[in-house]
């Protein structure tokens, strides 16, 4: 063969193998990343009833967690009256817990030093409030306690506020695919909504999604603040009205026994003077006497101890379940109006929950309406960093 012939081979194949070489330096060569598609806009009216919904779950998981929480103070207070009826009343209407009151006003009295003229003077006036400080403590111990042992307000309000939670979190969960909102968008929305504010600049506060991706939320540092908040306020939310209904008692009593003492004593001046038997017996005559006259006074001093109790059971029921800034709700109220200042007034009504728990109604109350102390003041803006 000739050489022009080997020549053309040689050359032929170095063009295949420079064609190869191109191939795989070809196919190596990365290809430019696909450009990414831009967020999909949202427009101004979707968020809005997105806002407008966040505002209905809220309201409609309030209403659900009130009903819970209303059917066990509901029990909490008809635990209260009972253990009234069967324990505080007639202890402090019997002859021998009027007689031991006696001695307690007179050591009251020595104490203070006594007082002078009508009986209006300080030492009374000492007595008197330590008698009645004496007669709450008594019915916290027989009344209070016992019946918080079965129902506790503390663990109410707790678990109201966890379903309030739990229910806000189920209702939110679906929003982003019903609205068509990308989820990402959605849960920065949440963000900027507040939950939980700080009660000072070196508490914890938190955000709408803080509260409810927080699994339990009872983890969450602001949320347990908060509930400690509530917890350190509880104990004078149920003292006050016991205090302000048992201090005229207590004054009525005391200027009762204080009188009673002054004629004790003159019996007893007499038996002194007689002496022997006779004397024995005119003192034992007295309290014969006494115990009588106790007895024909107490169905009235029944009567007017349990009107007493029952004002003051009716003010704690309105402070602890009716008022929302200080009962057993307070919690859930503090997340709904965070919530609703940031997303402002809301025209969506609730939907009707079931079931329904109904409270005690107490006769001549209006009922306390807690959307009265809503104050939404601003909304977020259209263009809000979350959006599109």
């Amino acid at each position: 063969m000739s050489i022009s012939y080997y020549r053309t081979l040689l050359l032929t194949a170095h063009s295949l193998v420079v064609a190869l070489l191109l191939s795989v330096l070809g196919c190596a060569t990365p290809e430019p990343p696909p450009e990414r598609a831009p967020a999909p806009h949202v427009s101004a009216s979707t968020w809005q009833q997105v806002d407008d919904d966040i505002a209905a779950a809220s309201r409609v998981a309030w209403e659900s967690a009130e009903n819970f929480a209303r059917g066990l103070m509901d029990g909490w207070m008809r635990r209260v009256r009972e253990l009234g009826e069967e324990d505080f009343i007639p202890w402090y209407t019997g002859y021998w817990t009027q007689q031991w009151l006696s001695i307690k006003v007179a050591w009251y009295k020595m104490g203070d030093g006594g007082s002078d003229g009508d009986g209006d003077g300080d030492g009374n006036d000492a007595s008197v409030r330590r008698l009645a400080a004496y007669l709450q403590e008594e019915y916290a111990e027989r009344v209070l306690e016992p019946a918080s042992e079965e129902i506790d307000p503390d663990v109410v309000t707790e678990q109201a506020t966890n379903l309030y939670v739990k229910l806000l979190a189920e209702q939110l969960q679906g929003m982003p695919r019903r609205h068509g909102v990308p989820r990402a968008q959605f849960e920065r929305r949440l963000k900027a909504l507040s939950a939980i504010a700080a009660a000072t600049p070196a508490a914890p506060d938190a955000s709408l999604y803080d509260l409810v991706h927080s699994q339990p939320v009872g983890r969450l540092p602001a949320y347990a603040s908060l509930l400690a908040r509530l917890h350190e306020g509880r104990s004078r939310v149920v003292a006050g009205p016991v205090a302000a209904r048992i201090s005229p008692i207590a004054e009525r009593a005391a200027r009762k026994l204080i009188d009673q003492m002054a004629i004790s004593g003159g019996a007893s001046a007499a038996a002194a003077a007689v002496g022997g038997v006779a004397g024995m017996v005119l003192s034992l005559g007295a309290a014969g006497v006494g115990a009588i006259a106790h007895a024909q006074e107490k169905p009235a001093l029944e009567a007017q101890l349990r009107a007493t109790l029952d004002s003051a059971q009716t003010a704690m029921w309105r402070q602890l379940v009716d008022d929302p800034d200080t009962g057993v709700l307070a919690g859930i109220k503090h997340i709904a109006d965070q919530i609703e200042l940031g997303l402002g007034a809301a025209t969506a009504e609730p939907q009707a929950f079931e079931p329904a728990v109904l409270a005690p109604e107490f006769p001549d109350e209006e009922p306390f309406n807690r959307h009265h102390h809503h104050d939404p003041t601003r909304r977020l803006p259209a263009d809000f960093p979350g959006g599109g």
